[in-house]
């Protein structure tokens, strides 16, 4: 069976220094402590398009699941809801992207 990811993309709030600040102090934990069944949470802070232009999206927030029924119980149950209703709250520059992945990976 294939491992599942949630991403979640954030674009580019309209108060960074705010946003920033509750990601990391009040979202981050959240994430931490209410996602039941993760494996791993990947935050990444994007600088830019690959072309150096600006991009679209400020931060993406990976989250892995053994696989997609235990990430599907996660979304649904209270911490799962809680987390995923305080990411579009403090997302001031629009909603998120919340999207759901089968995983594949490939060791060199």
């Amino acid at each position: 069976m294939k491992a599942a990811k949630l991403i979640v993309m954030y674009p580019v709030p309209t108060d960074l220094e705010t946003f920033e600040r509750r990601y990391a102090d009040e979202h981050v934990p959240m994430a931490v402590e209410k996602l039941a069944g993760k494996t791993r949470f990947v935050a990444s802070l994007i600088k830019s398009n690959a072309d150096q232009s600006a991009a679209q999206f400020h931060r993406i927030a990976e989250v892995y699941f053994p696989t997609l029924s235990d990430l599907q119980a996660c979304l649904s149950s209270p911490g799962g809801q809680e987390t995923a209703a305080h990411a579009v709250e403090i997302s001031s520059g629009g909603a998120p992207t919340f999207l759901i992945s089968e995983v594949e990976i490939f060791d060199f």
